[in-house]
């Protein structure tokens, strides 16, 4: 497939995937096409030689896995993460003051704030439902059309807004949805509109809970004068889950063992029963295993890929990168390190990386944060310490990382893609210690 072709199939897929549940559905759905067997957490698993199969954990986290030859050789894993920061409704979401209507909303994650003013933003996530004969149900949400918008303060009655205008998430991030009038405006009611318009609720159903987040309508777009660049939100990380997807779905290699995890909450620290802290995935390893022993053997045995982005050398602040560690956009996989452990990345993992690279004719760029500043994090650390299995940190070299908007380069979509795909075509993940032999 072609660079245009894999970059428009990225562009539809994080359009079509304005919250983490949306997300997982969209790869389930794409897993059950190429013949994924999906699998309950609550139910007894029967699992077959070369059989390929998925579970998913509330809606928003997702392990998918191809069983090779033998569990004792281990697995080659993928992990990311579905979440990315963003602005998410409160459970009484409207006020009206002013003669206007707003929502209530709280900042998720450590969201760049600034873009998200003067832009078209609508709502989507998960609703439960309460049916007629009492049952709940849960149900996805994406209204598609704009319904909000946080509009700037005029620089006439602000003068020093380019200066150093401050953002009060409480009073100044609320968007605007309307006018006040004599009825009080109802927001279970657009909600519940929307789903009985597509067929997903019936006139009795009551709105009982939500996770709602706004999110800018504007799709993703290939960019520059050559197009390029990638512009689009969420980059971070669904760029990484859907690249993670695709080496699954395109390897080549059935006789070693193939994962790939996506962790919803990593924007918040992965504190969860979804998160990288959680027993998500070594719940699914242990199930594979025998016993603890074998458990073990396995992951002694195998290696984890965490995929999350990598901060590029921007060229208008060049001095916020370390001079011999700045990673250019449309030049490759960027290796992530840090020696305090922000990244998991170790010589060996590291290695074993630069072999796949070399496997799929791709060369690596490398990425340590300047001395001075604070270094930023991944799932790679949390799932290394939760498994003790061998990780190593890369992605894809991005500009704006947690706006509403991000920039990547189309030929590193590609180039991430094959690299992955030979991570999961590693036959051999020995590393000798010479001074043992």
């Amino acid at each position: 497939m072609s660079k245009i072709n894999h970059t428009q199939a990225l562009i539809e897929f994080i359009d079509k995937s304005p919250t983490p549940f949306h997300a997982v559905e969209n790869m389930r759905q794409l897993l059950l096409t190429n013949k994924f067997v999906e699998l309950r957490e609550d139910e007894s698993w029967s699992l077959e030689a070369s059989g390929q199969y998925f579970t998913t954990r509330n809606g928003s986290s997702i392990v998918a896995f191809r069983v090779g030859d033998e569990l004792s050789r281990g697995f080659r894993m993928i992990g990311a993460h579905t979440d990315s920061p963003c602005l998410r409704l409160k459970p009484n979401p409207t006020n009206e003051a002013n003669g206007y209507v707003t929502f209530g909303v709280e900042v998720y994650g450590g969201a760049l704030l600034n873009p998200w003013f003067d832009r078209d933003l609508s709502i989507g996530g998960r609703v439960v439902l309460k049916k007629a004969n009492g049952d709940l149900v849960s149900s996805l949400v994406n209204l598609e059309e704009p319904v909000a918008f946080i509009p700037s303060l005029a620089i006439h009655l602000d003068r020093d807004a380019n200066n150093k205008r401050s953002i009060n998430a409480q009073t100044m991030l609320p968007p605007l949805v309307g006018m006040a009038g004599n009825s009080v405006f109802d927001f279970s009611g657009l909600v519940l509109q929307h789903l009985l318009d597509g067929g997903k609720c019936g006139p009795k159903d009551l709105l009982s809970d939500f996770e709602l987040s706004l999110f800018d309508i504007n799709g993703g777009k290939e960019v520059g004068a050559n197009r390029e660049f990638l512009a689009s939100a969420r980059l971070d990380n669904l760029l990484s889950c859907w690249l993670g997807l695709q080496a699954l779905l395109t390897s080549r290699s059935k006789s070693v063992n193939q994962l790939i995890v996506c962790n919803d909450h990593e924007e918040v620290g992965s504190g969860s029963f979804v998160g990288a802290k959680s027993n998500f995935l070594s719940g699914v390893l242990r199930r594979l295993s025998q016993d603890e022993v074998g458990f073990q053997k396995m992951i002694a045995k195998s290696l984890l890929v965490s995929t999350d982005n990598a901060h590029a050398l921007h060229p208008n602040f060049p001095e916020k990168h370390d001079s011999s560690h700045g990673p250019l956009i449309n030049q490759g996989p960027v290796l992530k390190i840090n020696s305090n452990q922000a990244y998991a990345t170790n010589s060996e993992s590291a290695a074993l990386l630069r072999s796949a690279a070399t496997r799929a004719g791709l060369k690596l760029q490398n990425f340590v944060v300047r001395s001075d500043m604070a270094c930023g994090s991944t799932i790679g650390p949390l799932t290394a310490s939760q498994l003790g299995i061998r990780t190593v940190d890369v992605g894809v070299p991005t500009f704006g990382m947690h706006s509403v908007r991000e920039l990547a380069g189309c030929k590193d979509i590609e180039s991430m893609r094959l690299l992955l795909e030979a991570v999961l075509e590693l036959d051999s993940l020995v590393v000798e210690d010479s001074w043992l032999s």
